[in-house]
């Protein structure tokens, strides 16, 4: 298992060149912020998300490429698909 500060780095790389903030709180659950470039605030925020789900690469990715989906529906002022909250 990866460590969580890695864990949250490749999840924050995976946004460049948007602002994205990775914490993981003490119950071992993940939460994702993105922030929109332009104006500073959070476009999407996904919390719940447990640690021990993202115990491979594909898992990963498949988190960043999950919340890529929900960001764009965001901006095309659709609902977001997965357990996010727009912010």
């Amino acid at each position: 298992m990866i460590s969580t500060l890695e864990l949250c780095h490749i999840v924050e790389s995976g946004f460049l060149p948007a602002k994205c903030k990775c914490t993981i709180d003490s119950n071992d659950q993940i939460m994702v912020q993105i922030f929109d470039r332009e104006r500073g605030h959070a476009d999407l925020l996904a919390g719940g998300i447990p640690v021990s789900s993202l115990n491979s690469s594909r898992a990963i990715a498949n988190l960043i490429a999950t919340l890529k989906e929900d960001l764009k529906l965001h901006a095309a002022g659709r609902r977001p698909t997965a357990r996010q909250e727009r912010a």
